[in-house]
């Protein structure tokens, strides 16, 4: 099993800046990816990004240039710096930890940016 607990979730104005961590504790193995995705009511979970333990990144083309993924893999803790915030990113944000044992989720947090 692997616990994801997330954090800073907030309400901003647009062009505004938040940053969500999450941390992951639990059965964390090499070979993983951690990551961000992002939900509204009535829309399918979309991918923002995640990060491979390499280093390797994949991004959500509406975010490249505003977000920026990162981890510390000594804390198993991935990053999302999100800056130049728009309405359009207001969300539901959930953390994934993926690996070939499993696919894990945490509870989300609530991101809202005002115009």
């Amino acid at each position: 099993q692997v616990q994801l607990v997330e954090s800073g979730g907030d309400f901003v104005q647009a062009g505004g800046s938040l940053r969500l961590s999450c941390a992951a504790s639990g059965n964390i193995f090499s070979n993983n990816r951690l990551g961000w995705y992002r939900q509204t009511p009535g829309k399918q979970r979309e991918l923002v990004a995640d990060m491979g333990r390499d280093g390797t990144t994949n991004y959500s083309d509406s975010v490249k240039g505003r977000f920026t993924i990162s981890r510390d893999n000594s804390k198993n803790t991935v990053y999302l710096q999100m800056n130049s915030l728009k309405p359009e990113d207001t969300a539901v944000y959930y953390c994934n930890f993926r690996a070939y044992y499993g696919n894990y989720w945490g509870q989300g947090t609530q991101v809202t940016v005002s115009s």
